[in-house]
């Protein structure tokens, strides 16, 4: 019972501090939790060493009973995923699907390169040689924006419909691509699988496309059911079914249970949301899932806060986070620009576009759990453990992300909703 019991009282802790922040912070509730959790963290650190309570050993063991690579990656994605694509407009989407099909997997891949290959860089002027492909796999692991953390900041902050629909549709397509991309390069550099076209092809294959099917497939079957029964009760739980038993059978074939989240949640929520929801189920439907997504978000923020406790940082690991951080936004900033190079030939867009895009571009406990499945024991520059240098690095950009990224976007959110189109209507394209 005690995972459990841990779960309940992070459950509670994290309402707690949702409730604290209505009278003290006033922020994003997700930035407020993680804020939150990362000065208990903090305490408990402080108290331990000052020897006046010392509460490190209970949270080094109690923490990782939660395992928050199979909590997030194997429970909690499919759920937030599903919960986040259920209110992507379709048409909007297909107004978008070349700037999002762009960003999510010419952008992924441009930022996987790119910090790779500067990580590789950068390790080789200091002395400390890391393989190339060691570096592609941080590049894998950090590129892609964390739907989880950019949707829940996004919504609440209303930004312009154009900017928000690229955001919302980036995020939760290059999860899954990004997802995919890591899996391949983790097999190069683990599973000794030959880095040959053929066999990356076959990996992309399986885990992309046998996702997007998957997803087709639930979707239809799921829409069909809501749409012969009228119990509003029956309603609700069948779509529950879809980001457990669902996203379950993604993960035991193989395939990429975040992409057929997404289009399963996007056949549910612009089809079967109209044929087979009353209007007051419709209600229904939003309250439910918004109250589970918003639930889940806060426990998952606040793990993502109290992980410091379990990190035995090291002097060079300051160093290492500081440059971690600086990478990755140069690599974000030409994973939007290359594309908008691109783009900017037919269409006019939001004067404050690529702004949003690249200092959005949060990552969240998605990269921390990515991070975490790398196997321990490998060893790296003589005798640095890469698990825990990853892991380090990627903890560092996330905080930065969600705490100081964004807590500072809201001014820019705020002049997009100000400032007009430059040359009228950014949807007809240029001539």
């Amino acid at each position: 019972m005690d995972v459990y019991y841990t779960f309940c009282f992070l459950a509670a802790v994290s309402v707690f501090l949702g409730f604290l922040n209505q009278y003290v912070l006033r922020t994003q509730t997700t930035i407020a939790i993680t804020a939150g959790s990362l000065a208990l963290s903090l305490i408990v650190i402080g108290l331990g060493k000052l020897e006046i309570v010392e509460l490190r050993d209970w949270a080094d063991q109690l923490l990782p009973l939660m395992n928050l690579e199979d909590l997030l990656l194997k429970g909690m994605l499919g759920f937030l995923l599903f919960a986040g694509s259920l209110h992507i407009d379709l048409l909007m989407l297909r107004n978008q699907r070349v700037e999002i099909t762009l960003l999510a997997i010419l952008g992924t891949l441009i930022s996987t390169f790119a910090v790779g290959y500067m990580l590789h860089f950068f390790f080789g002027f200091i002395g400390m040689p890391v393989e190339l492909v060691y570096c592609l796999l941080f590049g894998a692991l950090i590129s892609p924006t964390d739907p989880i953390a950019v949707l829940a900041i996004i919504k609440s902050l209303k930004a312009p419909e154009q900017i928000s629909i690229q955001v919302e549709g980036e995020s939760l397509f290059n999860d899954g691509f990004g997802i995919v991309v890591f899996a391949v390069i983790y097999a190069l550099a683990f599973e000794g699988t030959e880095p040959t076209l053929p066999a990356i092809s076959h990996l992309f294959m399986v885990e992309a496309l046998g996702g997007i099917a998957l997803g087709l497939a639930v979707g239809a079957l799921f829409h069909w059911l809501i749409c012969s029964t009228n119990d509003h009760s029956l309603e609700l739980l069948l779509t529950l079914v879809i980001p457990t038993a669902g996203f379950a059978t993604a993960n035991i074939l193989g395939v990429s249970g975040a992409l057929a989240m997404v289009v399963a949640g996007i056949i549910i929520g612009n089809f079967t949301r109209e044929r087979g929801f009353s209007r007051v189920s419709q209600h229904e439907l939003d309250n439910f899932w918004a109250i589970t997504e918003e639930f889940l978000n806060g426990i998952l923020f606040l793990l993502v806060g109290l992980f410091m406790i379990t990190i035995n940082f090291q002097p060079i690991d300051y160093v290492l986070i500081a440059v971690a951080i600086v990478i990755v936004l140069l690599a974000r900033t030409l994973a939007v620009g290359v594309p908008f190079m691109l783009l900017k030939r037919r269409r006019k867009y939001h004067p404050y576009t690529e702004r949003i895009l690249i200092w959005g571009g949060l990552r969240g406990g998605l990269a921390l759990a990515l991070a975490m499945s790398i196997p321990a024991g490998y060893t790296i520059a003589g005798d640095h453990d890469l698990r825990h240098l990853w892991v380090v690095m990627t903890y560092g950009v996330v905080l930065f992300s969600i705490v100081v990224q964004g807590s500072t976007i809201s001014p820019l959110i705020r002049r997009s909703r100000e400032a007009e189109f430059p040359e009228g209507d950014p949807a007809i394209p240029a001539s």
